[in-house]
């Protein structure tokens, strides 16, 4: 009889956590486009609650089956000890992640070598920055020492790619004066992300809609960007030169497809060293990768990363990669690198959680 209730208490443990595991993903499906505010307290809820259990569980249910076979002799104190600590420390890591998490700026870089690189574009240094999703940012301080973050890598160049509200223009007017401070010698370039169009939001008639693109794409301009919109343009050092592409959002499942490298790659020549950006990473498996023009690096952005992950020695794991197969970091095919971007705001969640807002630098190299 012990035993039956014994199974009976973790199949019910397992059933309750596995329903809302089951309702956030269903969740996150339905409102893959944009998660919204009702997903924020589930999200939150999940994490808090059930996450640390997730943890205890297993060390817990692997004591008490070798517990059945000894005649239920009591609990090891020293390893309810040890889950407690494990737990305990799950819960600060996420009290950290949506309280401080979401500021909690790192840089990573990348050191890229090609071999048909121009050579004055040897050790030419790119900072790239994604999804600042204006509309969720309300730390001025901390937004700015992010900022200066990315001006003290000293760049070359500044490319962004994309998400700059979360839903309206005028969700980034109070920063354009913060992020105009971004410098780079050789310019600073950006691409519209899928958030970027007004998509999710209900206007008022279609001339309210083109209003605000309209009005954000002058926000780029006031902030010292370069818009591509299905366009390239050519960077010029000591005679050479490669191309910076960028094209509009172009996702899959669903999501607008507003991109057209064809037209963007008009008139370059086969042999030009090119850095594309686009938004979402999807659109470097299904189209970047098999074009007719070689395009040797992609930068994009789009998953955040969930915001959500475990990112340790080498390791990474978040829910996201379920969704994208290459969510957060560098990719390589067929001699073609993609760089995902893990964003530098935060929406939905508002937090981060081991996957930390990000300042990506990647310095080019001409190998032999």
């Amino acid at each position: 009889m012990l035993k039956v209730q014994f199974f009976r208490a973790y199949i019910g443990v397992w059933i309750y956590c596995c329903f809302w595991a089951f309702s956030l993903i269903f969740f996150l499906r339905k409102a893959r486009h944009e998660i919204q505010r009702s997903a924020t307290s589930l999200i939150t809820a999940f994490l808090i609650v059930f996450i640390p259990k997730l943890i205890a569980i297993p060390f817990l249910l692997l004591e008490d089956l070798t517990r059945i076979f000894r005649s239920f002799p009591p609990r090891s104190i020293l390893l309810s000890e040890i889950v407690l600590l494990f737990a305990a420390i799950m819960v600060l890591i996420i009290f950290f992640g949506l309280t401080r998490g979401r500021y909690f700026y790192r840089v990573r870089e990348e050191i890229l070598s090609f071999p048909d690189l121009p050579v004055a574009f040897n050790g030419f240094k790119i900072t790239q920055l994604s999804d600042i999703h204006s509309g969720s940012l309300s730390d001025r301080r901390r937004v700015r020492k992010g900022i200066e973050l990315a001006n003290a890598q000293n760049s070359d160049l500044i490319l962004f790619t994309g998400d700059l509200v979360n839903n309206r223009a005028s969700e980034m007017e109070p920063w354009v004066s913060e992020f105009n401070r971004l410098q780079a010698p050789f310019g600073k370039f950006s691409v519209l992300g899928n958030h970027d169009y007004g998509d999710y939001v209900q206007w008022d008639s279609v001339e309210s809609k083109i209003s605000n693109l309209n009005r954000l794409k002058e926000i780029h301009h006031e902030m010292g960007f370069k818009l591509l919109l299905n366009e390239s343009i050519a960077i010029e050092k000591q005679g050479d030169r490669i191309s910076i592409i960028g094209v509009e959002n172009w996702g899959k499942g669903g999501f607008h497809q507003y991109g057209d490298l064809a037209k963007a790659t008009i008139g370059l020549n086969k042999d030009a060293f090119k850095i594309l950006m686009s938004h979402d990473p999807s659109h470097w498996d299904h189209v970047t990768l098999g074009h007719d023009q070689h395009v040797h690096l992609t930068l994009a952005g789009h998953t955040h990363g969930m915001q959500f992950g475990i990112e340790l020695f080498g390791f990474k794991w978040s829910p996201i990669q379920y969704f994208y197969k290459e969510w957060a970091g560098l990719y390589q095919k067929h001699g073609k690198y993609l760089y995902v971007n893990r964003g530098f705001g935060f929406h939905g969640l508002r937090g981060r959680i081991g996957v930390w807002p990000e300042i990506t630098v990647v310095t080019l190299r001409k190998s032999d």
